[in-house]
């Protein structure tokens, strides 16, 4: 078409970029339309009458010269120089240069593509806002990880003191709690077959019962949130569970005046389980029944199998339970507010030990209630074994203790005499010691059957006591009994470790005292 430009041409001129070209000396030998536009000149004023440098401000000048001049003598190249070329009304325009150095003929070409870098100064600036932007919330990040890990280190400090606390509470509670026991044991003797005094220590008995349960409970939660409870597991039969449970939260029940309906399994359900561990279910469950039902309510305990499974429920027409507490009810300290008004609260760890428990033996347990006022059921399921527990039978009467030598090894001064008091009145000879040295001595001496020997003495502990004994020639056939506050597995095993025999917690349930001291009148 006449009159039209070549294509390469028309490129040239409105290409996207600023095009120049420039002889050695500098001087611009051609300039495209877009470079001219943006610089505020026509061709002619450029072409032949300027040289490059004097389009560039002051310091791109020295840049130029000391930069950009030597780079393309060497390698006759140089990419992406940011400088600043002064527009005709001397104002900046910030621009991004490459430069290549060629050879056209007979001259030496210096070709430059422009590119405006307004828009990408722009650009920068706002990569850079975000940049300390992001690294602003970065750092915030890293400090909000680092405060929550030391919150959440301090919340695990704090859940360790508190297991410790509990344990050591627990254990602390257990000494007092020892020579009450004796001592009622010995009023028990000294007022056997007295309608009056029989009443009133079987209140006394009811309320140490209690408390001991309490004790033990704290002492659990605590081993279990610590992991260290071991389940003695064996077949369990279901029934025969529910059954001691029943028996041994009867005289509570019936203080209250609820009337308690006992279902038990039709058919025999069998579970690998810990006796023990299954009763503390069932009487926790229980007891928080008529903890939380008024005076003359009803509970009901029932026991069947459902397919692989065994489940136990408890039921009462008790306070109910919120909607909105059903899912807390199972946490630590976890208490309803009725129950707090009418001051049977409790400590709040019940149920939570249950779920504990339950969970030991590979179980779960849920709560149901029709709301405040309704009543509430808690279901327990546990994995059933496929055949029926063999049917225990029932111990046989130890047979009576012929007079047996016990020594007693108590710092708690008030546990060994009334121990020592209740001992002689069961027709054994005992004796009292109150520190590691001299018990170690009466053992010598006296020669007893049989040693209740306390853990914690002021001088050498009972371990220490155990094991000199053991080592002396007239200590080796001793029944050596560890009697103690601290009832987990772990101090189990330091007491059969150190040579005793037995480990008894405090307070010391005479029933089993008086059995294990009838087994070894027969050895």
């Amino acid at each position: 078409m006449a009159g039209t430009a070549p294509p390469d041409a028309m490129l040239f001129e409105h290409a996207a970029c600023g095009l120049l070209a420039a002889g050695i000396d500098g001087v611009i030998v051609r300039a495209n339309a877009t470079v001219c536009r943006w610089l505020g000149y026509d061709a002619a004023a450029l072409v032949g009458q300027v040289k490059l440098q004097d389009l560039f401000s002051i310091g791109g000048r020295v840049f130029y010269q000391t930069h950009c001049l030597p780079l393309l003598q060497m390698q006759g190249s140089v990419a992406e120089v940011q400088v600043d070329l002064l527009h005709r009304d001397r104002s900046r325009v910030p621009v991004l240069m490459n430069i290549v150095r060629r050879r056209h003929a007979e001259a030496t070409v210096d070709e430059i593509a422009v590119f405006v870098a307004t828009d990408r100064r722009s650009y920068e600036r706002e990569l850079l806002a975000a940049r300390q932007t992001a690294e602003a919330s970065l750092e915030a990040r890293r400090g909000a990880e680092a405060q929550l890990q030391a919150i959440n280190l301090q919340l695990s400090n704090a859940d360790r003191r508190k297991d410790e606390f509990l344990a050591t509470l627990a254990h602390e509670l257990r000494n007092p709690l020892a020579p009450m026991r004796n001592v009622l044991e010995i009023l028990k003797l000294q007022t056997a077959g007295a309608p009056p005094y029989d009443s009133s220590l079987a209140i006394l008995e009811r309320q140490l019962r209690h408390i001991t349960h309490l004790v033990d409970d704290l002492m659990e939660v605590s081993r279990i949130s610590q992991g260290q409870m071991t389940l003695r597991r064996a077949p369990v039969d279901l029934a025969a569970v529910m059954q001691a449970a029943v028996d041994d939260c009867r005289g509570l029940i019936d203080g209250a005046g609820h009337t308690l309906s006992v279902q038990l399994p039709a058919q025999p359900v069998s579970i690998d389980g810990d006796n023990t561990r299954l009763m503390q279910v069932v009487m926790n469950l229980l007891t928080n029944a008529v903890k939380y039902t008024p005076a003359g309510g009803a509970i009901w305990l029932r026991g069947w199998r459902e397919g692989d499974q065994a489940l136990l429920s408890v039921r009462d027409t008790g306070i109910g339970i919120p909607v909105e507490s059903l899912a807390s009810v199972f946490e630590m300290f976890s208490q309803l507010a009725p129950a707090l008004e009418r001051s049977k609260g409790g400590l709040g760890i019940g149920l939570a030990l249950v779920r504990g428990l339950v969970g030991l033996h590979g179980g779960s347990i849920s709560a149901t209630s029709g709301g405040v006022g309704q009543g509430s059921e808690f279901l327990v399921r546990l994995p059933a074994l496929a055949g029926a527990a063999a049917p225990e039978r029932p111990a046989a009467a130890p047979a009576a203790a012929a007079p047996r030598r016990v020594l007693v090894v108590d710092d708690n001064v008030d546990a060994a005499e009334t121990m020592t008091m209740a001992l002689d009145m069961l027709g054994y000879e005992a004796r009292a010691a109150h520190d590691g040295a001299s018990g170690l001595r009466e053992a010598e001496q006296f020669a007893p059957h049989v040693v209740l020997l306390d853990i914690g003495l002021p001088d050498l502990n009972g371990y220490e006591v155990a094991g000199r004994i053991r080592r002396a020639a007239w200590g080796a056939g001793m029944v050596l009994v560890a009697a103690t506050g601290w009832g987990q597995d772990a101090d189990r095993q330091r007491a059969r470790d150190a040579g005793f025999d037995r480990h008894m917690t405090k307070p010391i349930d005479f029933t089993l005292l008086q059995a294990l001291l009838a087994e070894t009148s027969r050895l």
